[in-house]
């Protein structure tokens, strides 16, 4: 446990940045906790960390050492988890890095359904963009993620991949809401519009898009909330925006909103994939892996899986 312990101590060092931060988060004695950590570089005979005039970062054999820890404490929690099932506790921890469009209705419908079995199941939900969720996986933050077009699939285990064409978004009095059908890119760019920034993989369809056709894409306005751009649409009654079924609720749009929506005909933009993955080779912990069956189930149940 003592071992543990340091481990925690480094890695709470490594995500503050600061030993002063870190002894604040973990009420100890900045003094205290830097001896600590000058006795476990000792015994490694590596510097860990890299001290700089207003706080650390880690040494590049810091970031081999942090990868270890966080590996360490993951197992461990799920060898606790473990036992609190054997024991008839439903106990654990479920940690979720998500891109946006799944967070408004999906996830928390889902975390519902499972916490009515598993009342003692507590859970962490991220908003991250592609990249930020790969990341959150392997710095062992998050047990999943949740990626629309994920940036580096190779390196991580997918579980489910669902289809999810782009739909146009907008007001229910515009001139394109008349209809439930496909529509054409070229019809939309007629209007003005609302596109998420560049990090997020609708945007990245939209500018494939673009390059396959003599269209242009010029938005008026640009924002990394797809709240927002939802919500603006119903302001700006001639404008159109853009996303993904998933994060346009379980329930018709317009009952979610008051806004309606088409997909976009894919002779213009091709459908996106909706990826739910896992660090390639880490055992999940009993609730996470669990979790991820009930989203599996929900995923293929609503969506064409791939």
């Amino acid at each position: 446990m003592r071992h543990l312990q340091a481990l925690h101590y480094l890695d709470v060092v490594a995500k503050a940045g600061s030993i002063r931060k870190a002894a604040e988060t973990l009420s100890i004695n900045s003094t205290a906790l830097n001896r600590r950590i000058l006795a476990f570089e000792e015994e490694l005979g590596v510097q860990v960390f890299e001290r700089l005039p207003r706080g650390v970062r880690l040494s590049s054999a810091g970031e081999l050492v942090i990868h270890h820890v966080r590996s360490q404490i993951a197992s461990f929690d799920r060898v606790k988890a473990q036992i609190a099932d054997l024991s008839g506790v439903r106990r654990g921890h479920v940690a979720i890095a998500a891109s946006q469009a799944v967070l408004p209705f999906f996830m928390p419908e889902q975390i519902a359904q499972y916490r009515t079995e598993h009342p003692a199941v507590t859970f962490s939900v991220f908003l991250r963009d592609r990249v930020r969720a790969e990341q959150a996986l392997t710095d062992f933050t998050a047990d999943l993620a949740v990626v629309f077009e994920p940036v580096r699939l190779a390196e991580f285990l997918t579980l489910i991949t669902v289809r999810q064409p782009v739909h146009a978004v907008m007001a229910p009095g515009h001139p394109l809401a008349g209809d439930s059908g496909p529509v054409r890119l070229r019809d939309c760019l007629r209007f003005p519009v609302a596109l998420p920034t560049s990090s997020y993989g609708v945007r990245h369809i939209l500018e494939q898009a673009m390059r396959r056709s003599s269209l242009s894409l010029k938005p008026l306005i640009e924002s990394d909330s797809f709240e927002f751009l939802r919500n603006h649409a119903l302001f700006e009654p001639n404008l159109v925006s853009f996303q993904i079924p998933i994060g346009l609720s379980s329930v018709e749009i317009t009952d979610a909103f008051g806004g309606a929506s088409r997909p976009i005909d894919e002779r213009d933009a091709a459908a996106g994939m909706l990826h739910m993955i896992q660090l390639r080779e880490r055992v999940l912990p009993i609730a996470a892996s669990r979790f991820a069956d009930q989203l599996a189930a929900a995923f293929a149940a609503r969506f064409e899986c791939v």
